[in-house]
């Protein structure tokens, strides 16, 4: 995706402010070898850009005055109650070294599983994205959970996904708990009842 920012000269809270009444969001791109450099990005396309879980989860090329760079999104502010994103940070990528960040998680085939299907189980996802290490060039939009196979009772691990290419899992050694079915409470005494 491609995002376009203009040169910053003017920072602190009043600059800010007129920044945000003009109808552009303060923002900062940091890292590699460059200086951190403050820049500008317009607020109604940043707002709508934020909406994408492809703006989060991939590299982008934020372009400054003609020269384009490759930049992750690692943080951003929005606004209480009104549609209005206050600052963006931007990180910026070698396409040589590896990066850590998040990738969501998408959910696939629950309602054909054995553990829906034949035992009424309710699925809990405990995690909704997976840290993870790749090259820029590599990091995946999201991963899949395939759930087909998931029986009443039983988890799905991080050991357990299929990982595309390159990209690692950043869990610390621990095989952390994706996904959880279980019976309800209810279900298994009207069960035990009807027995």
């Amino acid at each position: 995706m491609k995002v376009v920012a203009f040169n910053r000269t003017l920072q602190g809270t009043g600059a800010s402010r007129r920044l945000r009444k003009a109808g552009q969001t303060p923002g900062i791109i940091y890292g590699g070898t460059e200086a951190p450099k403050l820049i500008a990005l317009d607020g109604n396309a940043l707002w709508h850009a934020l909406k994408k879980e492809a703006f989060h989860g991939s590299v982008l090329d934020l372009e400054i005055d003609g020269a384009t760079q490759q930049v992750l999104l690692r943080d951003f502010q929005m606004h209480a109650f009104k549609q209005l994103v206050l600052h963006a940070d931007f990180q910026r990528v070698d396409a040589s070294q590896k990066i850590h960040t998040k990738v969501a998680l998408h959910f696939t085939n629950a309602e054909t599983s054995p553990a829906v299907k034949l035992s009424a189980a309710v699925i809990s996802h405990v995690l909704n994205e997976l840290d993870v290490s790749c090259l820029p060039g590599q990091l995946p939009e999201f991963i899949e959970v395939d759930l087909s196979k998931l029986e009443a009772g039983q988890s799905i691990h991080v050991n357990d996904l299929t990982l595309p290419e390159g990209v690692t899992a950043v869990t610390h050694g621990q095989n952390l708990t994706i996904v959880t079915s279980s019976i309800p409470r209810g279900a298994v005494s009207a069960d035990a009842a009807a027995e």
